[in-house]
Order: structure tokens, then sequence, then C-alpha cells
């Protein structure tokens, strides 16, 4: 990455950690909101290290494969202005297709999930990292390079949005303007992403536009009689052992790997959405909702037994 571009992201970065979070963990202690934990914050710290440390090891294959097939890119005059527009608009887009992957396919969610398993919800959570994501990330990028953007500029246009990403993972804010949030991602759009209530399960997957989500119709408000919980819908058995929280999906999916099945239920627990089970012995977000919203529209029993003294009654 060149010298600007450096200048660009130390400029915006700083302040995050040097201003931001202190400012968060102030107000947090003085309002007794208790964002903040010790424990939950140098986990972050942690899993953030260790992603920056493979990212640093595989970022020379990541931009080989970019330069390979930016060789292979479509001749295109850009203006500089619409340059940029295009890239961190494809660029967004391609995000929003990779974290849907990453909710909706199993062997993916087994990476993303890190980043879901904290109960708290703060600025160092957008730093929890999914610690083996460069392993794969770099591959969405492709269709950037043949279109004729340079390797150097994805990766700064990446690192540029996620820097946004990362002040959205608070709770000091509530509402934007409302102009605001029906076009960017915004803090209460993230909270429901992180939570584990079943109605905001798997929705707004954007990092800094919100009108994917509304578009491709994962978008949820947050809502006022609906606070949202964070961490998983299952909590973790080891939320703080440095190696089982990057693994213990990958756990569970070997577990499920050794059932006496067939290969296609085998394929089923790789490929199929997190909760999926050949047996329904668990439930993906899918069936989840449909169960929730079930109960839901159900009458309440002392609502069915005053219905029925009153038909009583009648007769």
């Amino acid at each position: 990455m060149n010298e600007l571009h450096q200048h660009i992201l130390l400029l915006l970065s700083i302040p995050i950690y040097a201003l931001l979070i202190p400012l968060e963990i102030i107000l947090s202690n003085f309002h007794g909101w208790k964002f903040y934990s010790v424990k939950e914050t140098l986990l972050n710290i942690y899993l953030n290290l260790t992603n920056a440390g493979i990212d640093l090891l595989l970022r020379g294959v990541a931009f080989a494969v970019l330069i390979f097939f930016f060789q292979f890119h479509v001749p295109v005059h850009w203006h500089p202005v619409l340059y940029w527009t295009v890239l961190f608009l494809s660029e967004d887009l391609l995000f929003w297709l990779e974290h849907f992957v990453d909710h909706h396919v199993r062997i993916f969610w087994a990476v993303h999930v890190t980043h879901h398993s904290s109960e708290e919800y703060n600025l160092t959570t957008g730093f929890r990292s999914s610690v083996l994501m460069p392993f794969y990330r770099y591959l969405y990028f492709i269709p950037l390079a043949l279109l004729g953007f340079q390797p150097l500029d994805i990766f700064f246009m990446y690192a540029l949005t996620q820097t946004y990403g990362i002040l959205v993972h608070t709770q000091g804010i509530r509402n934007l303007p409302r102009w605001v949030e029906l076009i960017f991602v915004t803090p209460s759009h993230h909270r429901v992403h992180h939570a584990s209530n079943i109605p905001y399960l798997d929705k707004n997957m954007g990092m800094v536009l919100i009108i994917w989500d509304r578009f491709f119709g994962t978008f949820a408000a947050e809502k006022p009689d609906e606070k949202p919980v964070y961490g998983l819908t299952k909590p973790l058995a080891h939320p703080y052992h440095p190696v089982k929280v990057i693994f213990h999906e990958w756990s569970a999916i070997a577990k499920d790997l050794k059932k006496k099945t067939s290969l296609r239920h085998k394929l089923g627990y790789l490929f199929q959405p997190p909760g999926w089970s050949h047996d329904g012995s668990s439930l993906t977000t899918k069936q989840l909702r449909k169960e929730w919203n079930k109960r839901k529209h159900q009458p309440h029993a002392a609502t069915l037994n005053k219905r029925h003294k009153k038909m009583e009654e009648v007769l």
C-alpha cells in the first residue's frame, strides 16, 4: 500500500484507538452501562492481533492472486471520481455477499462465528476478528481486479470501509437522522446484526451501506420492544479459551461428520446453513424464525380460556 494510503488510514484509525474507545470506556463506567469487561476486551485484542498476523503472512498470496487476474482486466478509462465511486460501491456489495455467505454456509460460519461470540457490544467488538478469514476473503475481490481496479486500491478501500465498520460497534449512539439510517449502516442497524434474538438473526449484513440489505430483503430495524441480546443462540462452553474460541464450531462440525449417516447428510453439515441437521435435532435460523412466528401468533392459554367461557355463556 502506498504512502498516501497509509497516511489516510492512520488519520482515520488513530482517533478510534486514542480517543473513541477510551471515551466509551469512561462513559460506560460513569453511567454504569457496563459495556466493557477486562476479559472480553483482552480477548478482542488477542483475536485482532492473531488475525492481523495471519493476514500479514497471507497478504503476499492475496496480492499475487489479484495481480494475476488484473492482467486480464477489461480496459476501461476511468475518471478518477468514477473510479473510486464504483470501486467503493462494488466492494461494499461484494462484502455484503461475503457476509451473507458467511451466515448461510456452515463451513464459512465456522470462521465468522468468532466475531459474533461476544456477549458484550462495544467498539472493541469491531476488532474481534474472524481469525481465519484472510485464507479466503481476497477471492471475493477477483471481479474487481477483472474490472480494472488496482489490487493496492482494492486493499485500501477494504481497509477504509472496515474502519467505518468498527465505528458502528457501539451502544452509545441510539439513532441517527432518518436519511442516514436509510442509506448507511448505523450503530442501530449493526446492533441488530450482532443480536441473538430470533427476529434479528442473519439481518443487516452491510459494511457501510444498508441499501443492499433493504434491496435483498435482509434488513431489520431495531425495535424498542425487542432489546438486542448479544452473543450466540447457544453460549460457548469455553468463551475465554484462546484456541476453543476460534475453533469451537469446527469441533462441532467434526462431531456431526462422525454421525452414522449418508454422504449427502455429511455434506449438509458442511454446506447447509448453521443449525441444519438431518434429523431435526437442531434448527436453522429460518426454522427458528418459523417456530417463533407460530408461537407469536398463537393466542395465550388465558386468552383461549376466556374465549371458551364466552362461547359457553352464549350457548
